[in-house]
């Protein structure tokens, strides 16, 4: 058995102090938890030291509630504690381009992605015969003439469905600040270049014109700026000489990937968010 399917995983940062590594390793012990794994991370612009502690034993999750309340008030430690058997429900929102919501949707059936995906919501109806064949509940919510109406309808849809994380699989809409405030580190964008490079719309064209040698994609939160959210995984792959047709192609299948990896992590609470910057440990 893994590490991580014993028990709990205990997330904290805080503002850079000594001890604070020795203060929740006490924290632990006090509640009766034995660690089974502990990485740690000091971000060298914010000062915030963040931790990933991988706990034996189910049974202590009020207990090391208390031990963690006791430790906020006298350390400044905001924290997160999660069963580590716990399949978060996740929403996948897709426009007309559906290489990604199928590779989620295929992760996720498989267990390849410890999720349930419990609705795909999109401004197009393209992926409607995609959700029902994989049985998962569509929400269409096509744009009218109102922007703002359109907005409501997936804000309300996403209120509906009530899921943990929403992924944004090539959801081809900006979404309004209120939006993204509301989902701030639990909505995951994939973006089809290498950010900081090419944000915005049709990058591949724009990098094809260009004439760059690789091609990638970015996976990262979604904030009120545009493409601007903290990274959470990369990667790139080279194109050289290539056609237009063959660089979105290659592109396509580094989103698959990428995508996928950045919902794991998250799924894993891999991910410590310092400012616009992420570190991802182990």
């Amino acid at each position: 058995m893994a590490p991580e399917d014993s028990g709990l995983i205990l997330i904290a940062t805080a503002p850079d102090r000594p001890g604070l590594t020795a203060a929740i390793a006490g924290a632990v012990s006090a509640a009766g938890g034995n660690i089974l794994d502990f990485e740690q991370h000091v971000d060298p612009y914010e000062l915030i030291y963040g931790c990933r502690v991988v706990i034996d034993g189910r049974e202590l999750f009020d207990r090391l509630e208390t031990a963690m309340n006791e430790l906020q008030l006298a350390h400044e430690v905001s924290w997160q504690l999660h069963r580590s058997t716990e399949r978060p429900r996740i929403v996948i929102a897709c426009s007309s381009t559906l290489h990604c919501v199928g590779d989620l949707l295929v992760r996720s059936l498989s267990d390849d992605l410890p999720c349930e995906v419990v609705g795909v919501v999109s401004d197009k109806d393209a992926a409607a015969s995609l959700a029902r064949r994989m049985d998962v509940p569509f929400v269409h919510v096509p744009v009218g003439e109102m922007r703002e109406a359109q907005e409501e309808a997936f804000g309300a849809a996403l209120e509906l469905l009530q899921p943990d994380v929403v992924v944004l699989a090539r959801y081809m809409r900006i979404l309004p600040a209120w939006l993204a405030e509301q989902w701030e580190h639990r909505m995951i964008n994939i973006h089809h270049s290498t950010l900081p490079a090419f944000p915005g719309a049709n990058p591949r064209r724009r990098a094809h014109e260009r004439g760059v040698k690789i091609i990638g994609a970015t996976a990262h939160y979604v904030t009120a700026g545009l493409d601007e959210g903290p990274i959470i995984a990369q990667d790139a792959v080279p194109v050289a000489n290539d056609t237009l047709e063959a660089l979105v192609q290659r592109g396509e299948d580094v989103e698959r990937t990428v995508l996928a990896r950045a919902v794991r992590l998250h799924l894993e609470h891999r991910i410590l968010v310092f400012g616009n910057r992420t570190c991802v440990l182990g």
